[in-house]
């Protein structure tokens, strides 16, 4: 990798397309720090910022709990994506676009996207303003134009940072390395490196010295280096099935036979279920805390149906309850076992649902019918598509049970009365985009060499 980065900087195009990158993502970082207009600073330190909320805090590289012009991140761009890609496999014309349309059907798609996240960022901006508009002056003005002045502009505000962060994301996929919008999750994610060091190194050396903290300090250092190493392994490993194509015709000519292969990636589905599944998890929670601050109702001290499915969606990201300002209580074990269980399950279906969507093996069947081709030891035609089905089911079944595994064991640590900022959705997301940077950057240094050599 280091070897890599320094041939990279060897070379004037590829070391341009470095410091553009880099340039870009310094100006994601400053944004961080402006603060949307009204916002009340007295008002914003004593804020809660627990529950589902930190999720959304780490990804924006702590944006979020400034309430900064990116305090929504780049989430209304994810889940436009998420909900076009849905509405591709259900609706005839919009998968033909993408998958015939050419570079004309990407960019159609691609101004869809743009569309619904303006619409996306308005609704989750107006979200936001109605949740925590206590903390913005003139929120509560006795003057009804003043109370909608000041959330036109809050709300305008999270929008066009929104916007914003969508152009930078395009910028560093055109002119810089790697995935624009990866490469700003990533960034926001590993900002939160130095409050995880920050927190161990209290834990160990604040106070008196304590070997159980020691210990625990070690085993939290060792299981991140084990869950990065496991993450690396799963997401570069693949099933490579066989496959042979019989000599044939083409024109006069007669080509011979070809080996080659078809791979199959443990993880197909990368990171994408976890995210379906944290969404799912703490929408409820989203919306039960919008309703009770409207009515101005602290839910964490209520009993009965909804304060139940409350704690139940914020176990997702927390294992302590905000009763009242600097006041905290532990959350009901119970819940936190409940939340597991029913995140393993929504991960492992969301993992299959994924796979099965961007892998047909019926398609995949026929195309290696249409060329000729066979796998060793199958008949061409429907007992390819099961073994293919057979195949896959097994290794989605690897790849969900180790999704939810990251998901749900750094949920643990919680209980050691730590308050990491890194999980492991943010682990996984983190390797994940380095990998995939690297590789890009492999690929513009092998491009450059073959054009040299031409020249």
């Amino acid at each position: 990798m280091f070897n890599t980065i320094k041939r990279a900087l060897k070379t004037p195009d590829v070391r341009k397309r470095i410091y553009y990158t880099l340039l870009l993502i310094v100006i994601f970082r400053l944004g961080c720090y402006i603060s949307v207009p009204t916002v009340d600073s007295a008002a914003l330190s004593s804020m809660n910022q627990g529950g589902f909320t930190e999720l959304v805090n780490i990804i924006s590289g702590g944006a979020f709990s400034r309430f900064s012009i990116f305090a929504m991140s780049i989430t209304p761009y994810i889940t436009a994506s998420i909900v076009i890609q849905l509405l591709a496999m259900i609706i005839p014309s919009l998968e033909k676009l993408t998958k015939e349309g050419g570079e004309e059907g990407r960019n159609k798609v691609n101004r869809y996207t743009k569309i619904l996240t303006i619409v996306l960022a308005f609704v989750e901006g107006l979200g936001l303003y109605l949740s925590y508009r206590g903390i913005f002056h003139g929120a509560y003005s006795a003057v009804r134009g003043e109370r909608i002045l000041t959330g036109s502009i809050v709300i305008l505000a999270f929008m066009a940072g929104t916007a914003f962060l969508m152009w930078l994301g395009e910028q560093i996929s055109n002119k810089g390395i790697g995935n624009g919008i990866s490469i700003l999750i990533f960034v926001g994610i590993v900002s939160q490196l130095p409050d995880a060091a920050k927190t161990l190194y209290n834990l160990v050396f604040t106070g008196t010295f304590s070997t159980t903290n020691l210990i625990i300090a070690l085993a939290i250092i060792i299981g991140s280096i084990v869950l990065v190493a496991g993450v690396i392994f799963v997401q570069e490993a693949e099933r490579r099935i066989p496959v042979q194509y019989s000599k044939k015709v083409v024109g006069r000519r007669m080509v011979g036979a070809q080996n080659t292969h078809i791979p199959l990636k443990l993880a197909m589905a990368g990171v994408m279920p976890i995210i379906f599944a944290s969404s799912f998890m703490t929408f409820p929670a989203m919306l039960i805390q919008v309703v009770a601050q409207a009515k101005n109702i602290n839910i964490v001290t209520q009993t009965g149906f909804w304060a139940a499915i409350y704690k139940l969606s914020i176990a997702t990201s927390t294992s302590k309850l905000q009763i009242a300002e600097n006041v905290e209580q532990a959350l009901p074990i119970g819940y936190s076992i409940a939340n597991a269980l029913i995140y393993l399950l929504l991960i492992v279906g969301f993992t299959f649902f994924y796979t099965y969507a961007t892998f047909n093996p019926a398609e995949v069947s026929s195309n290696i019918k249409k060329n000729g081709g066979f796998i060793p030891g199958i008949r061409a035609g429907k007992p390819t598509t099961q073994y293919l089905s057979s195949v896959l089911t097994k290794l989605t079944w690897f790849g969900g049970f180790f999704l939810a595994l990251i998901a749900i064991i750094p949920m643990m640590v919680r209980f050691t009365s730590l308050d990491l900022a890194f999980g492991g959705t943010s682990i996984l997301i983190v390797v994940g985009v380095a990998l995939e940077t690297i590789q890009q950057l492999e690929s513009y240094l092998v491009m450059k060499h073959y054009k040299g050599f031409l020249k």
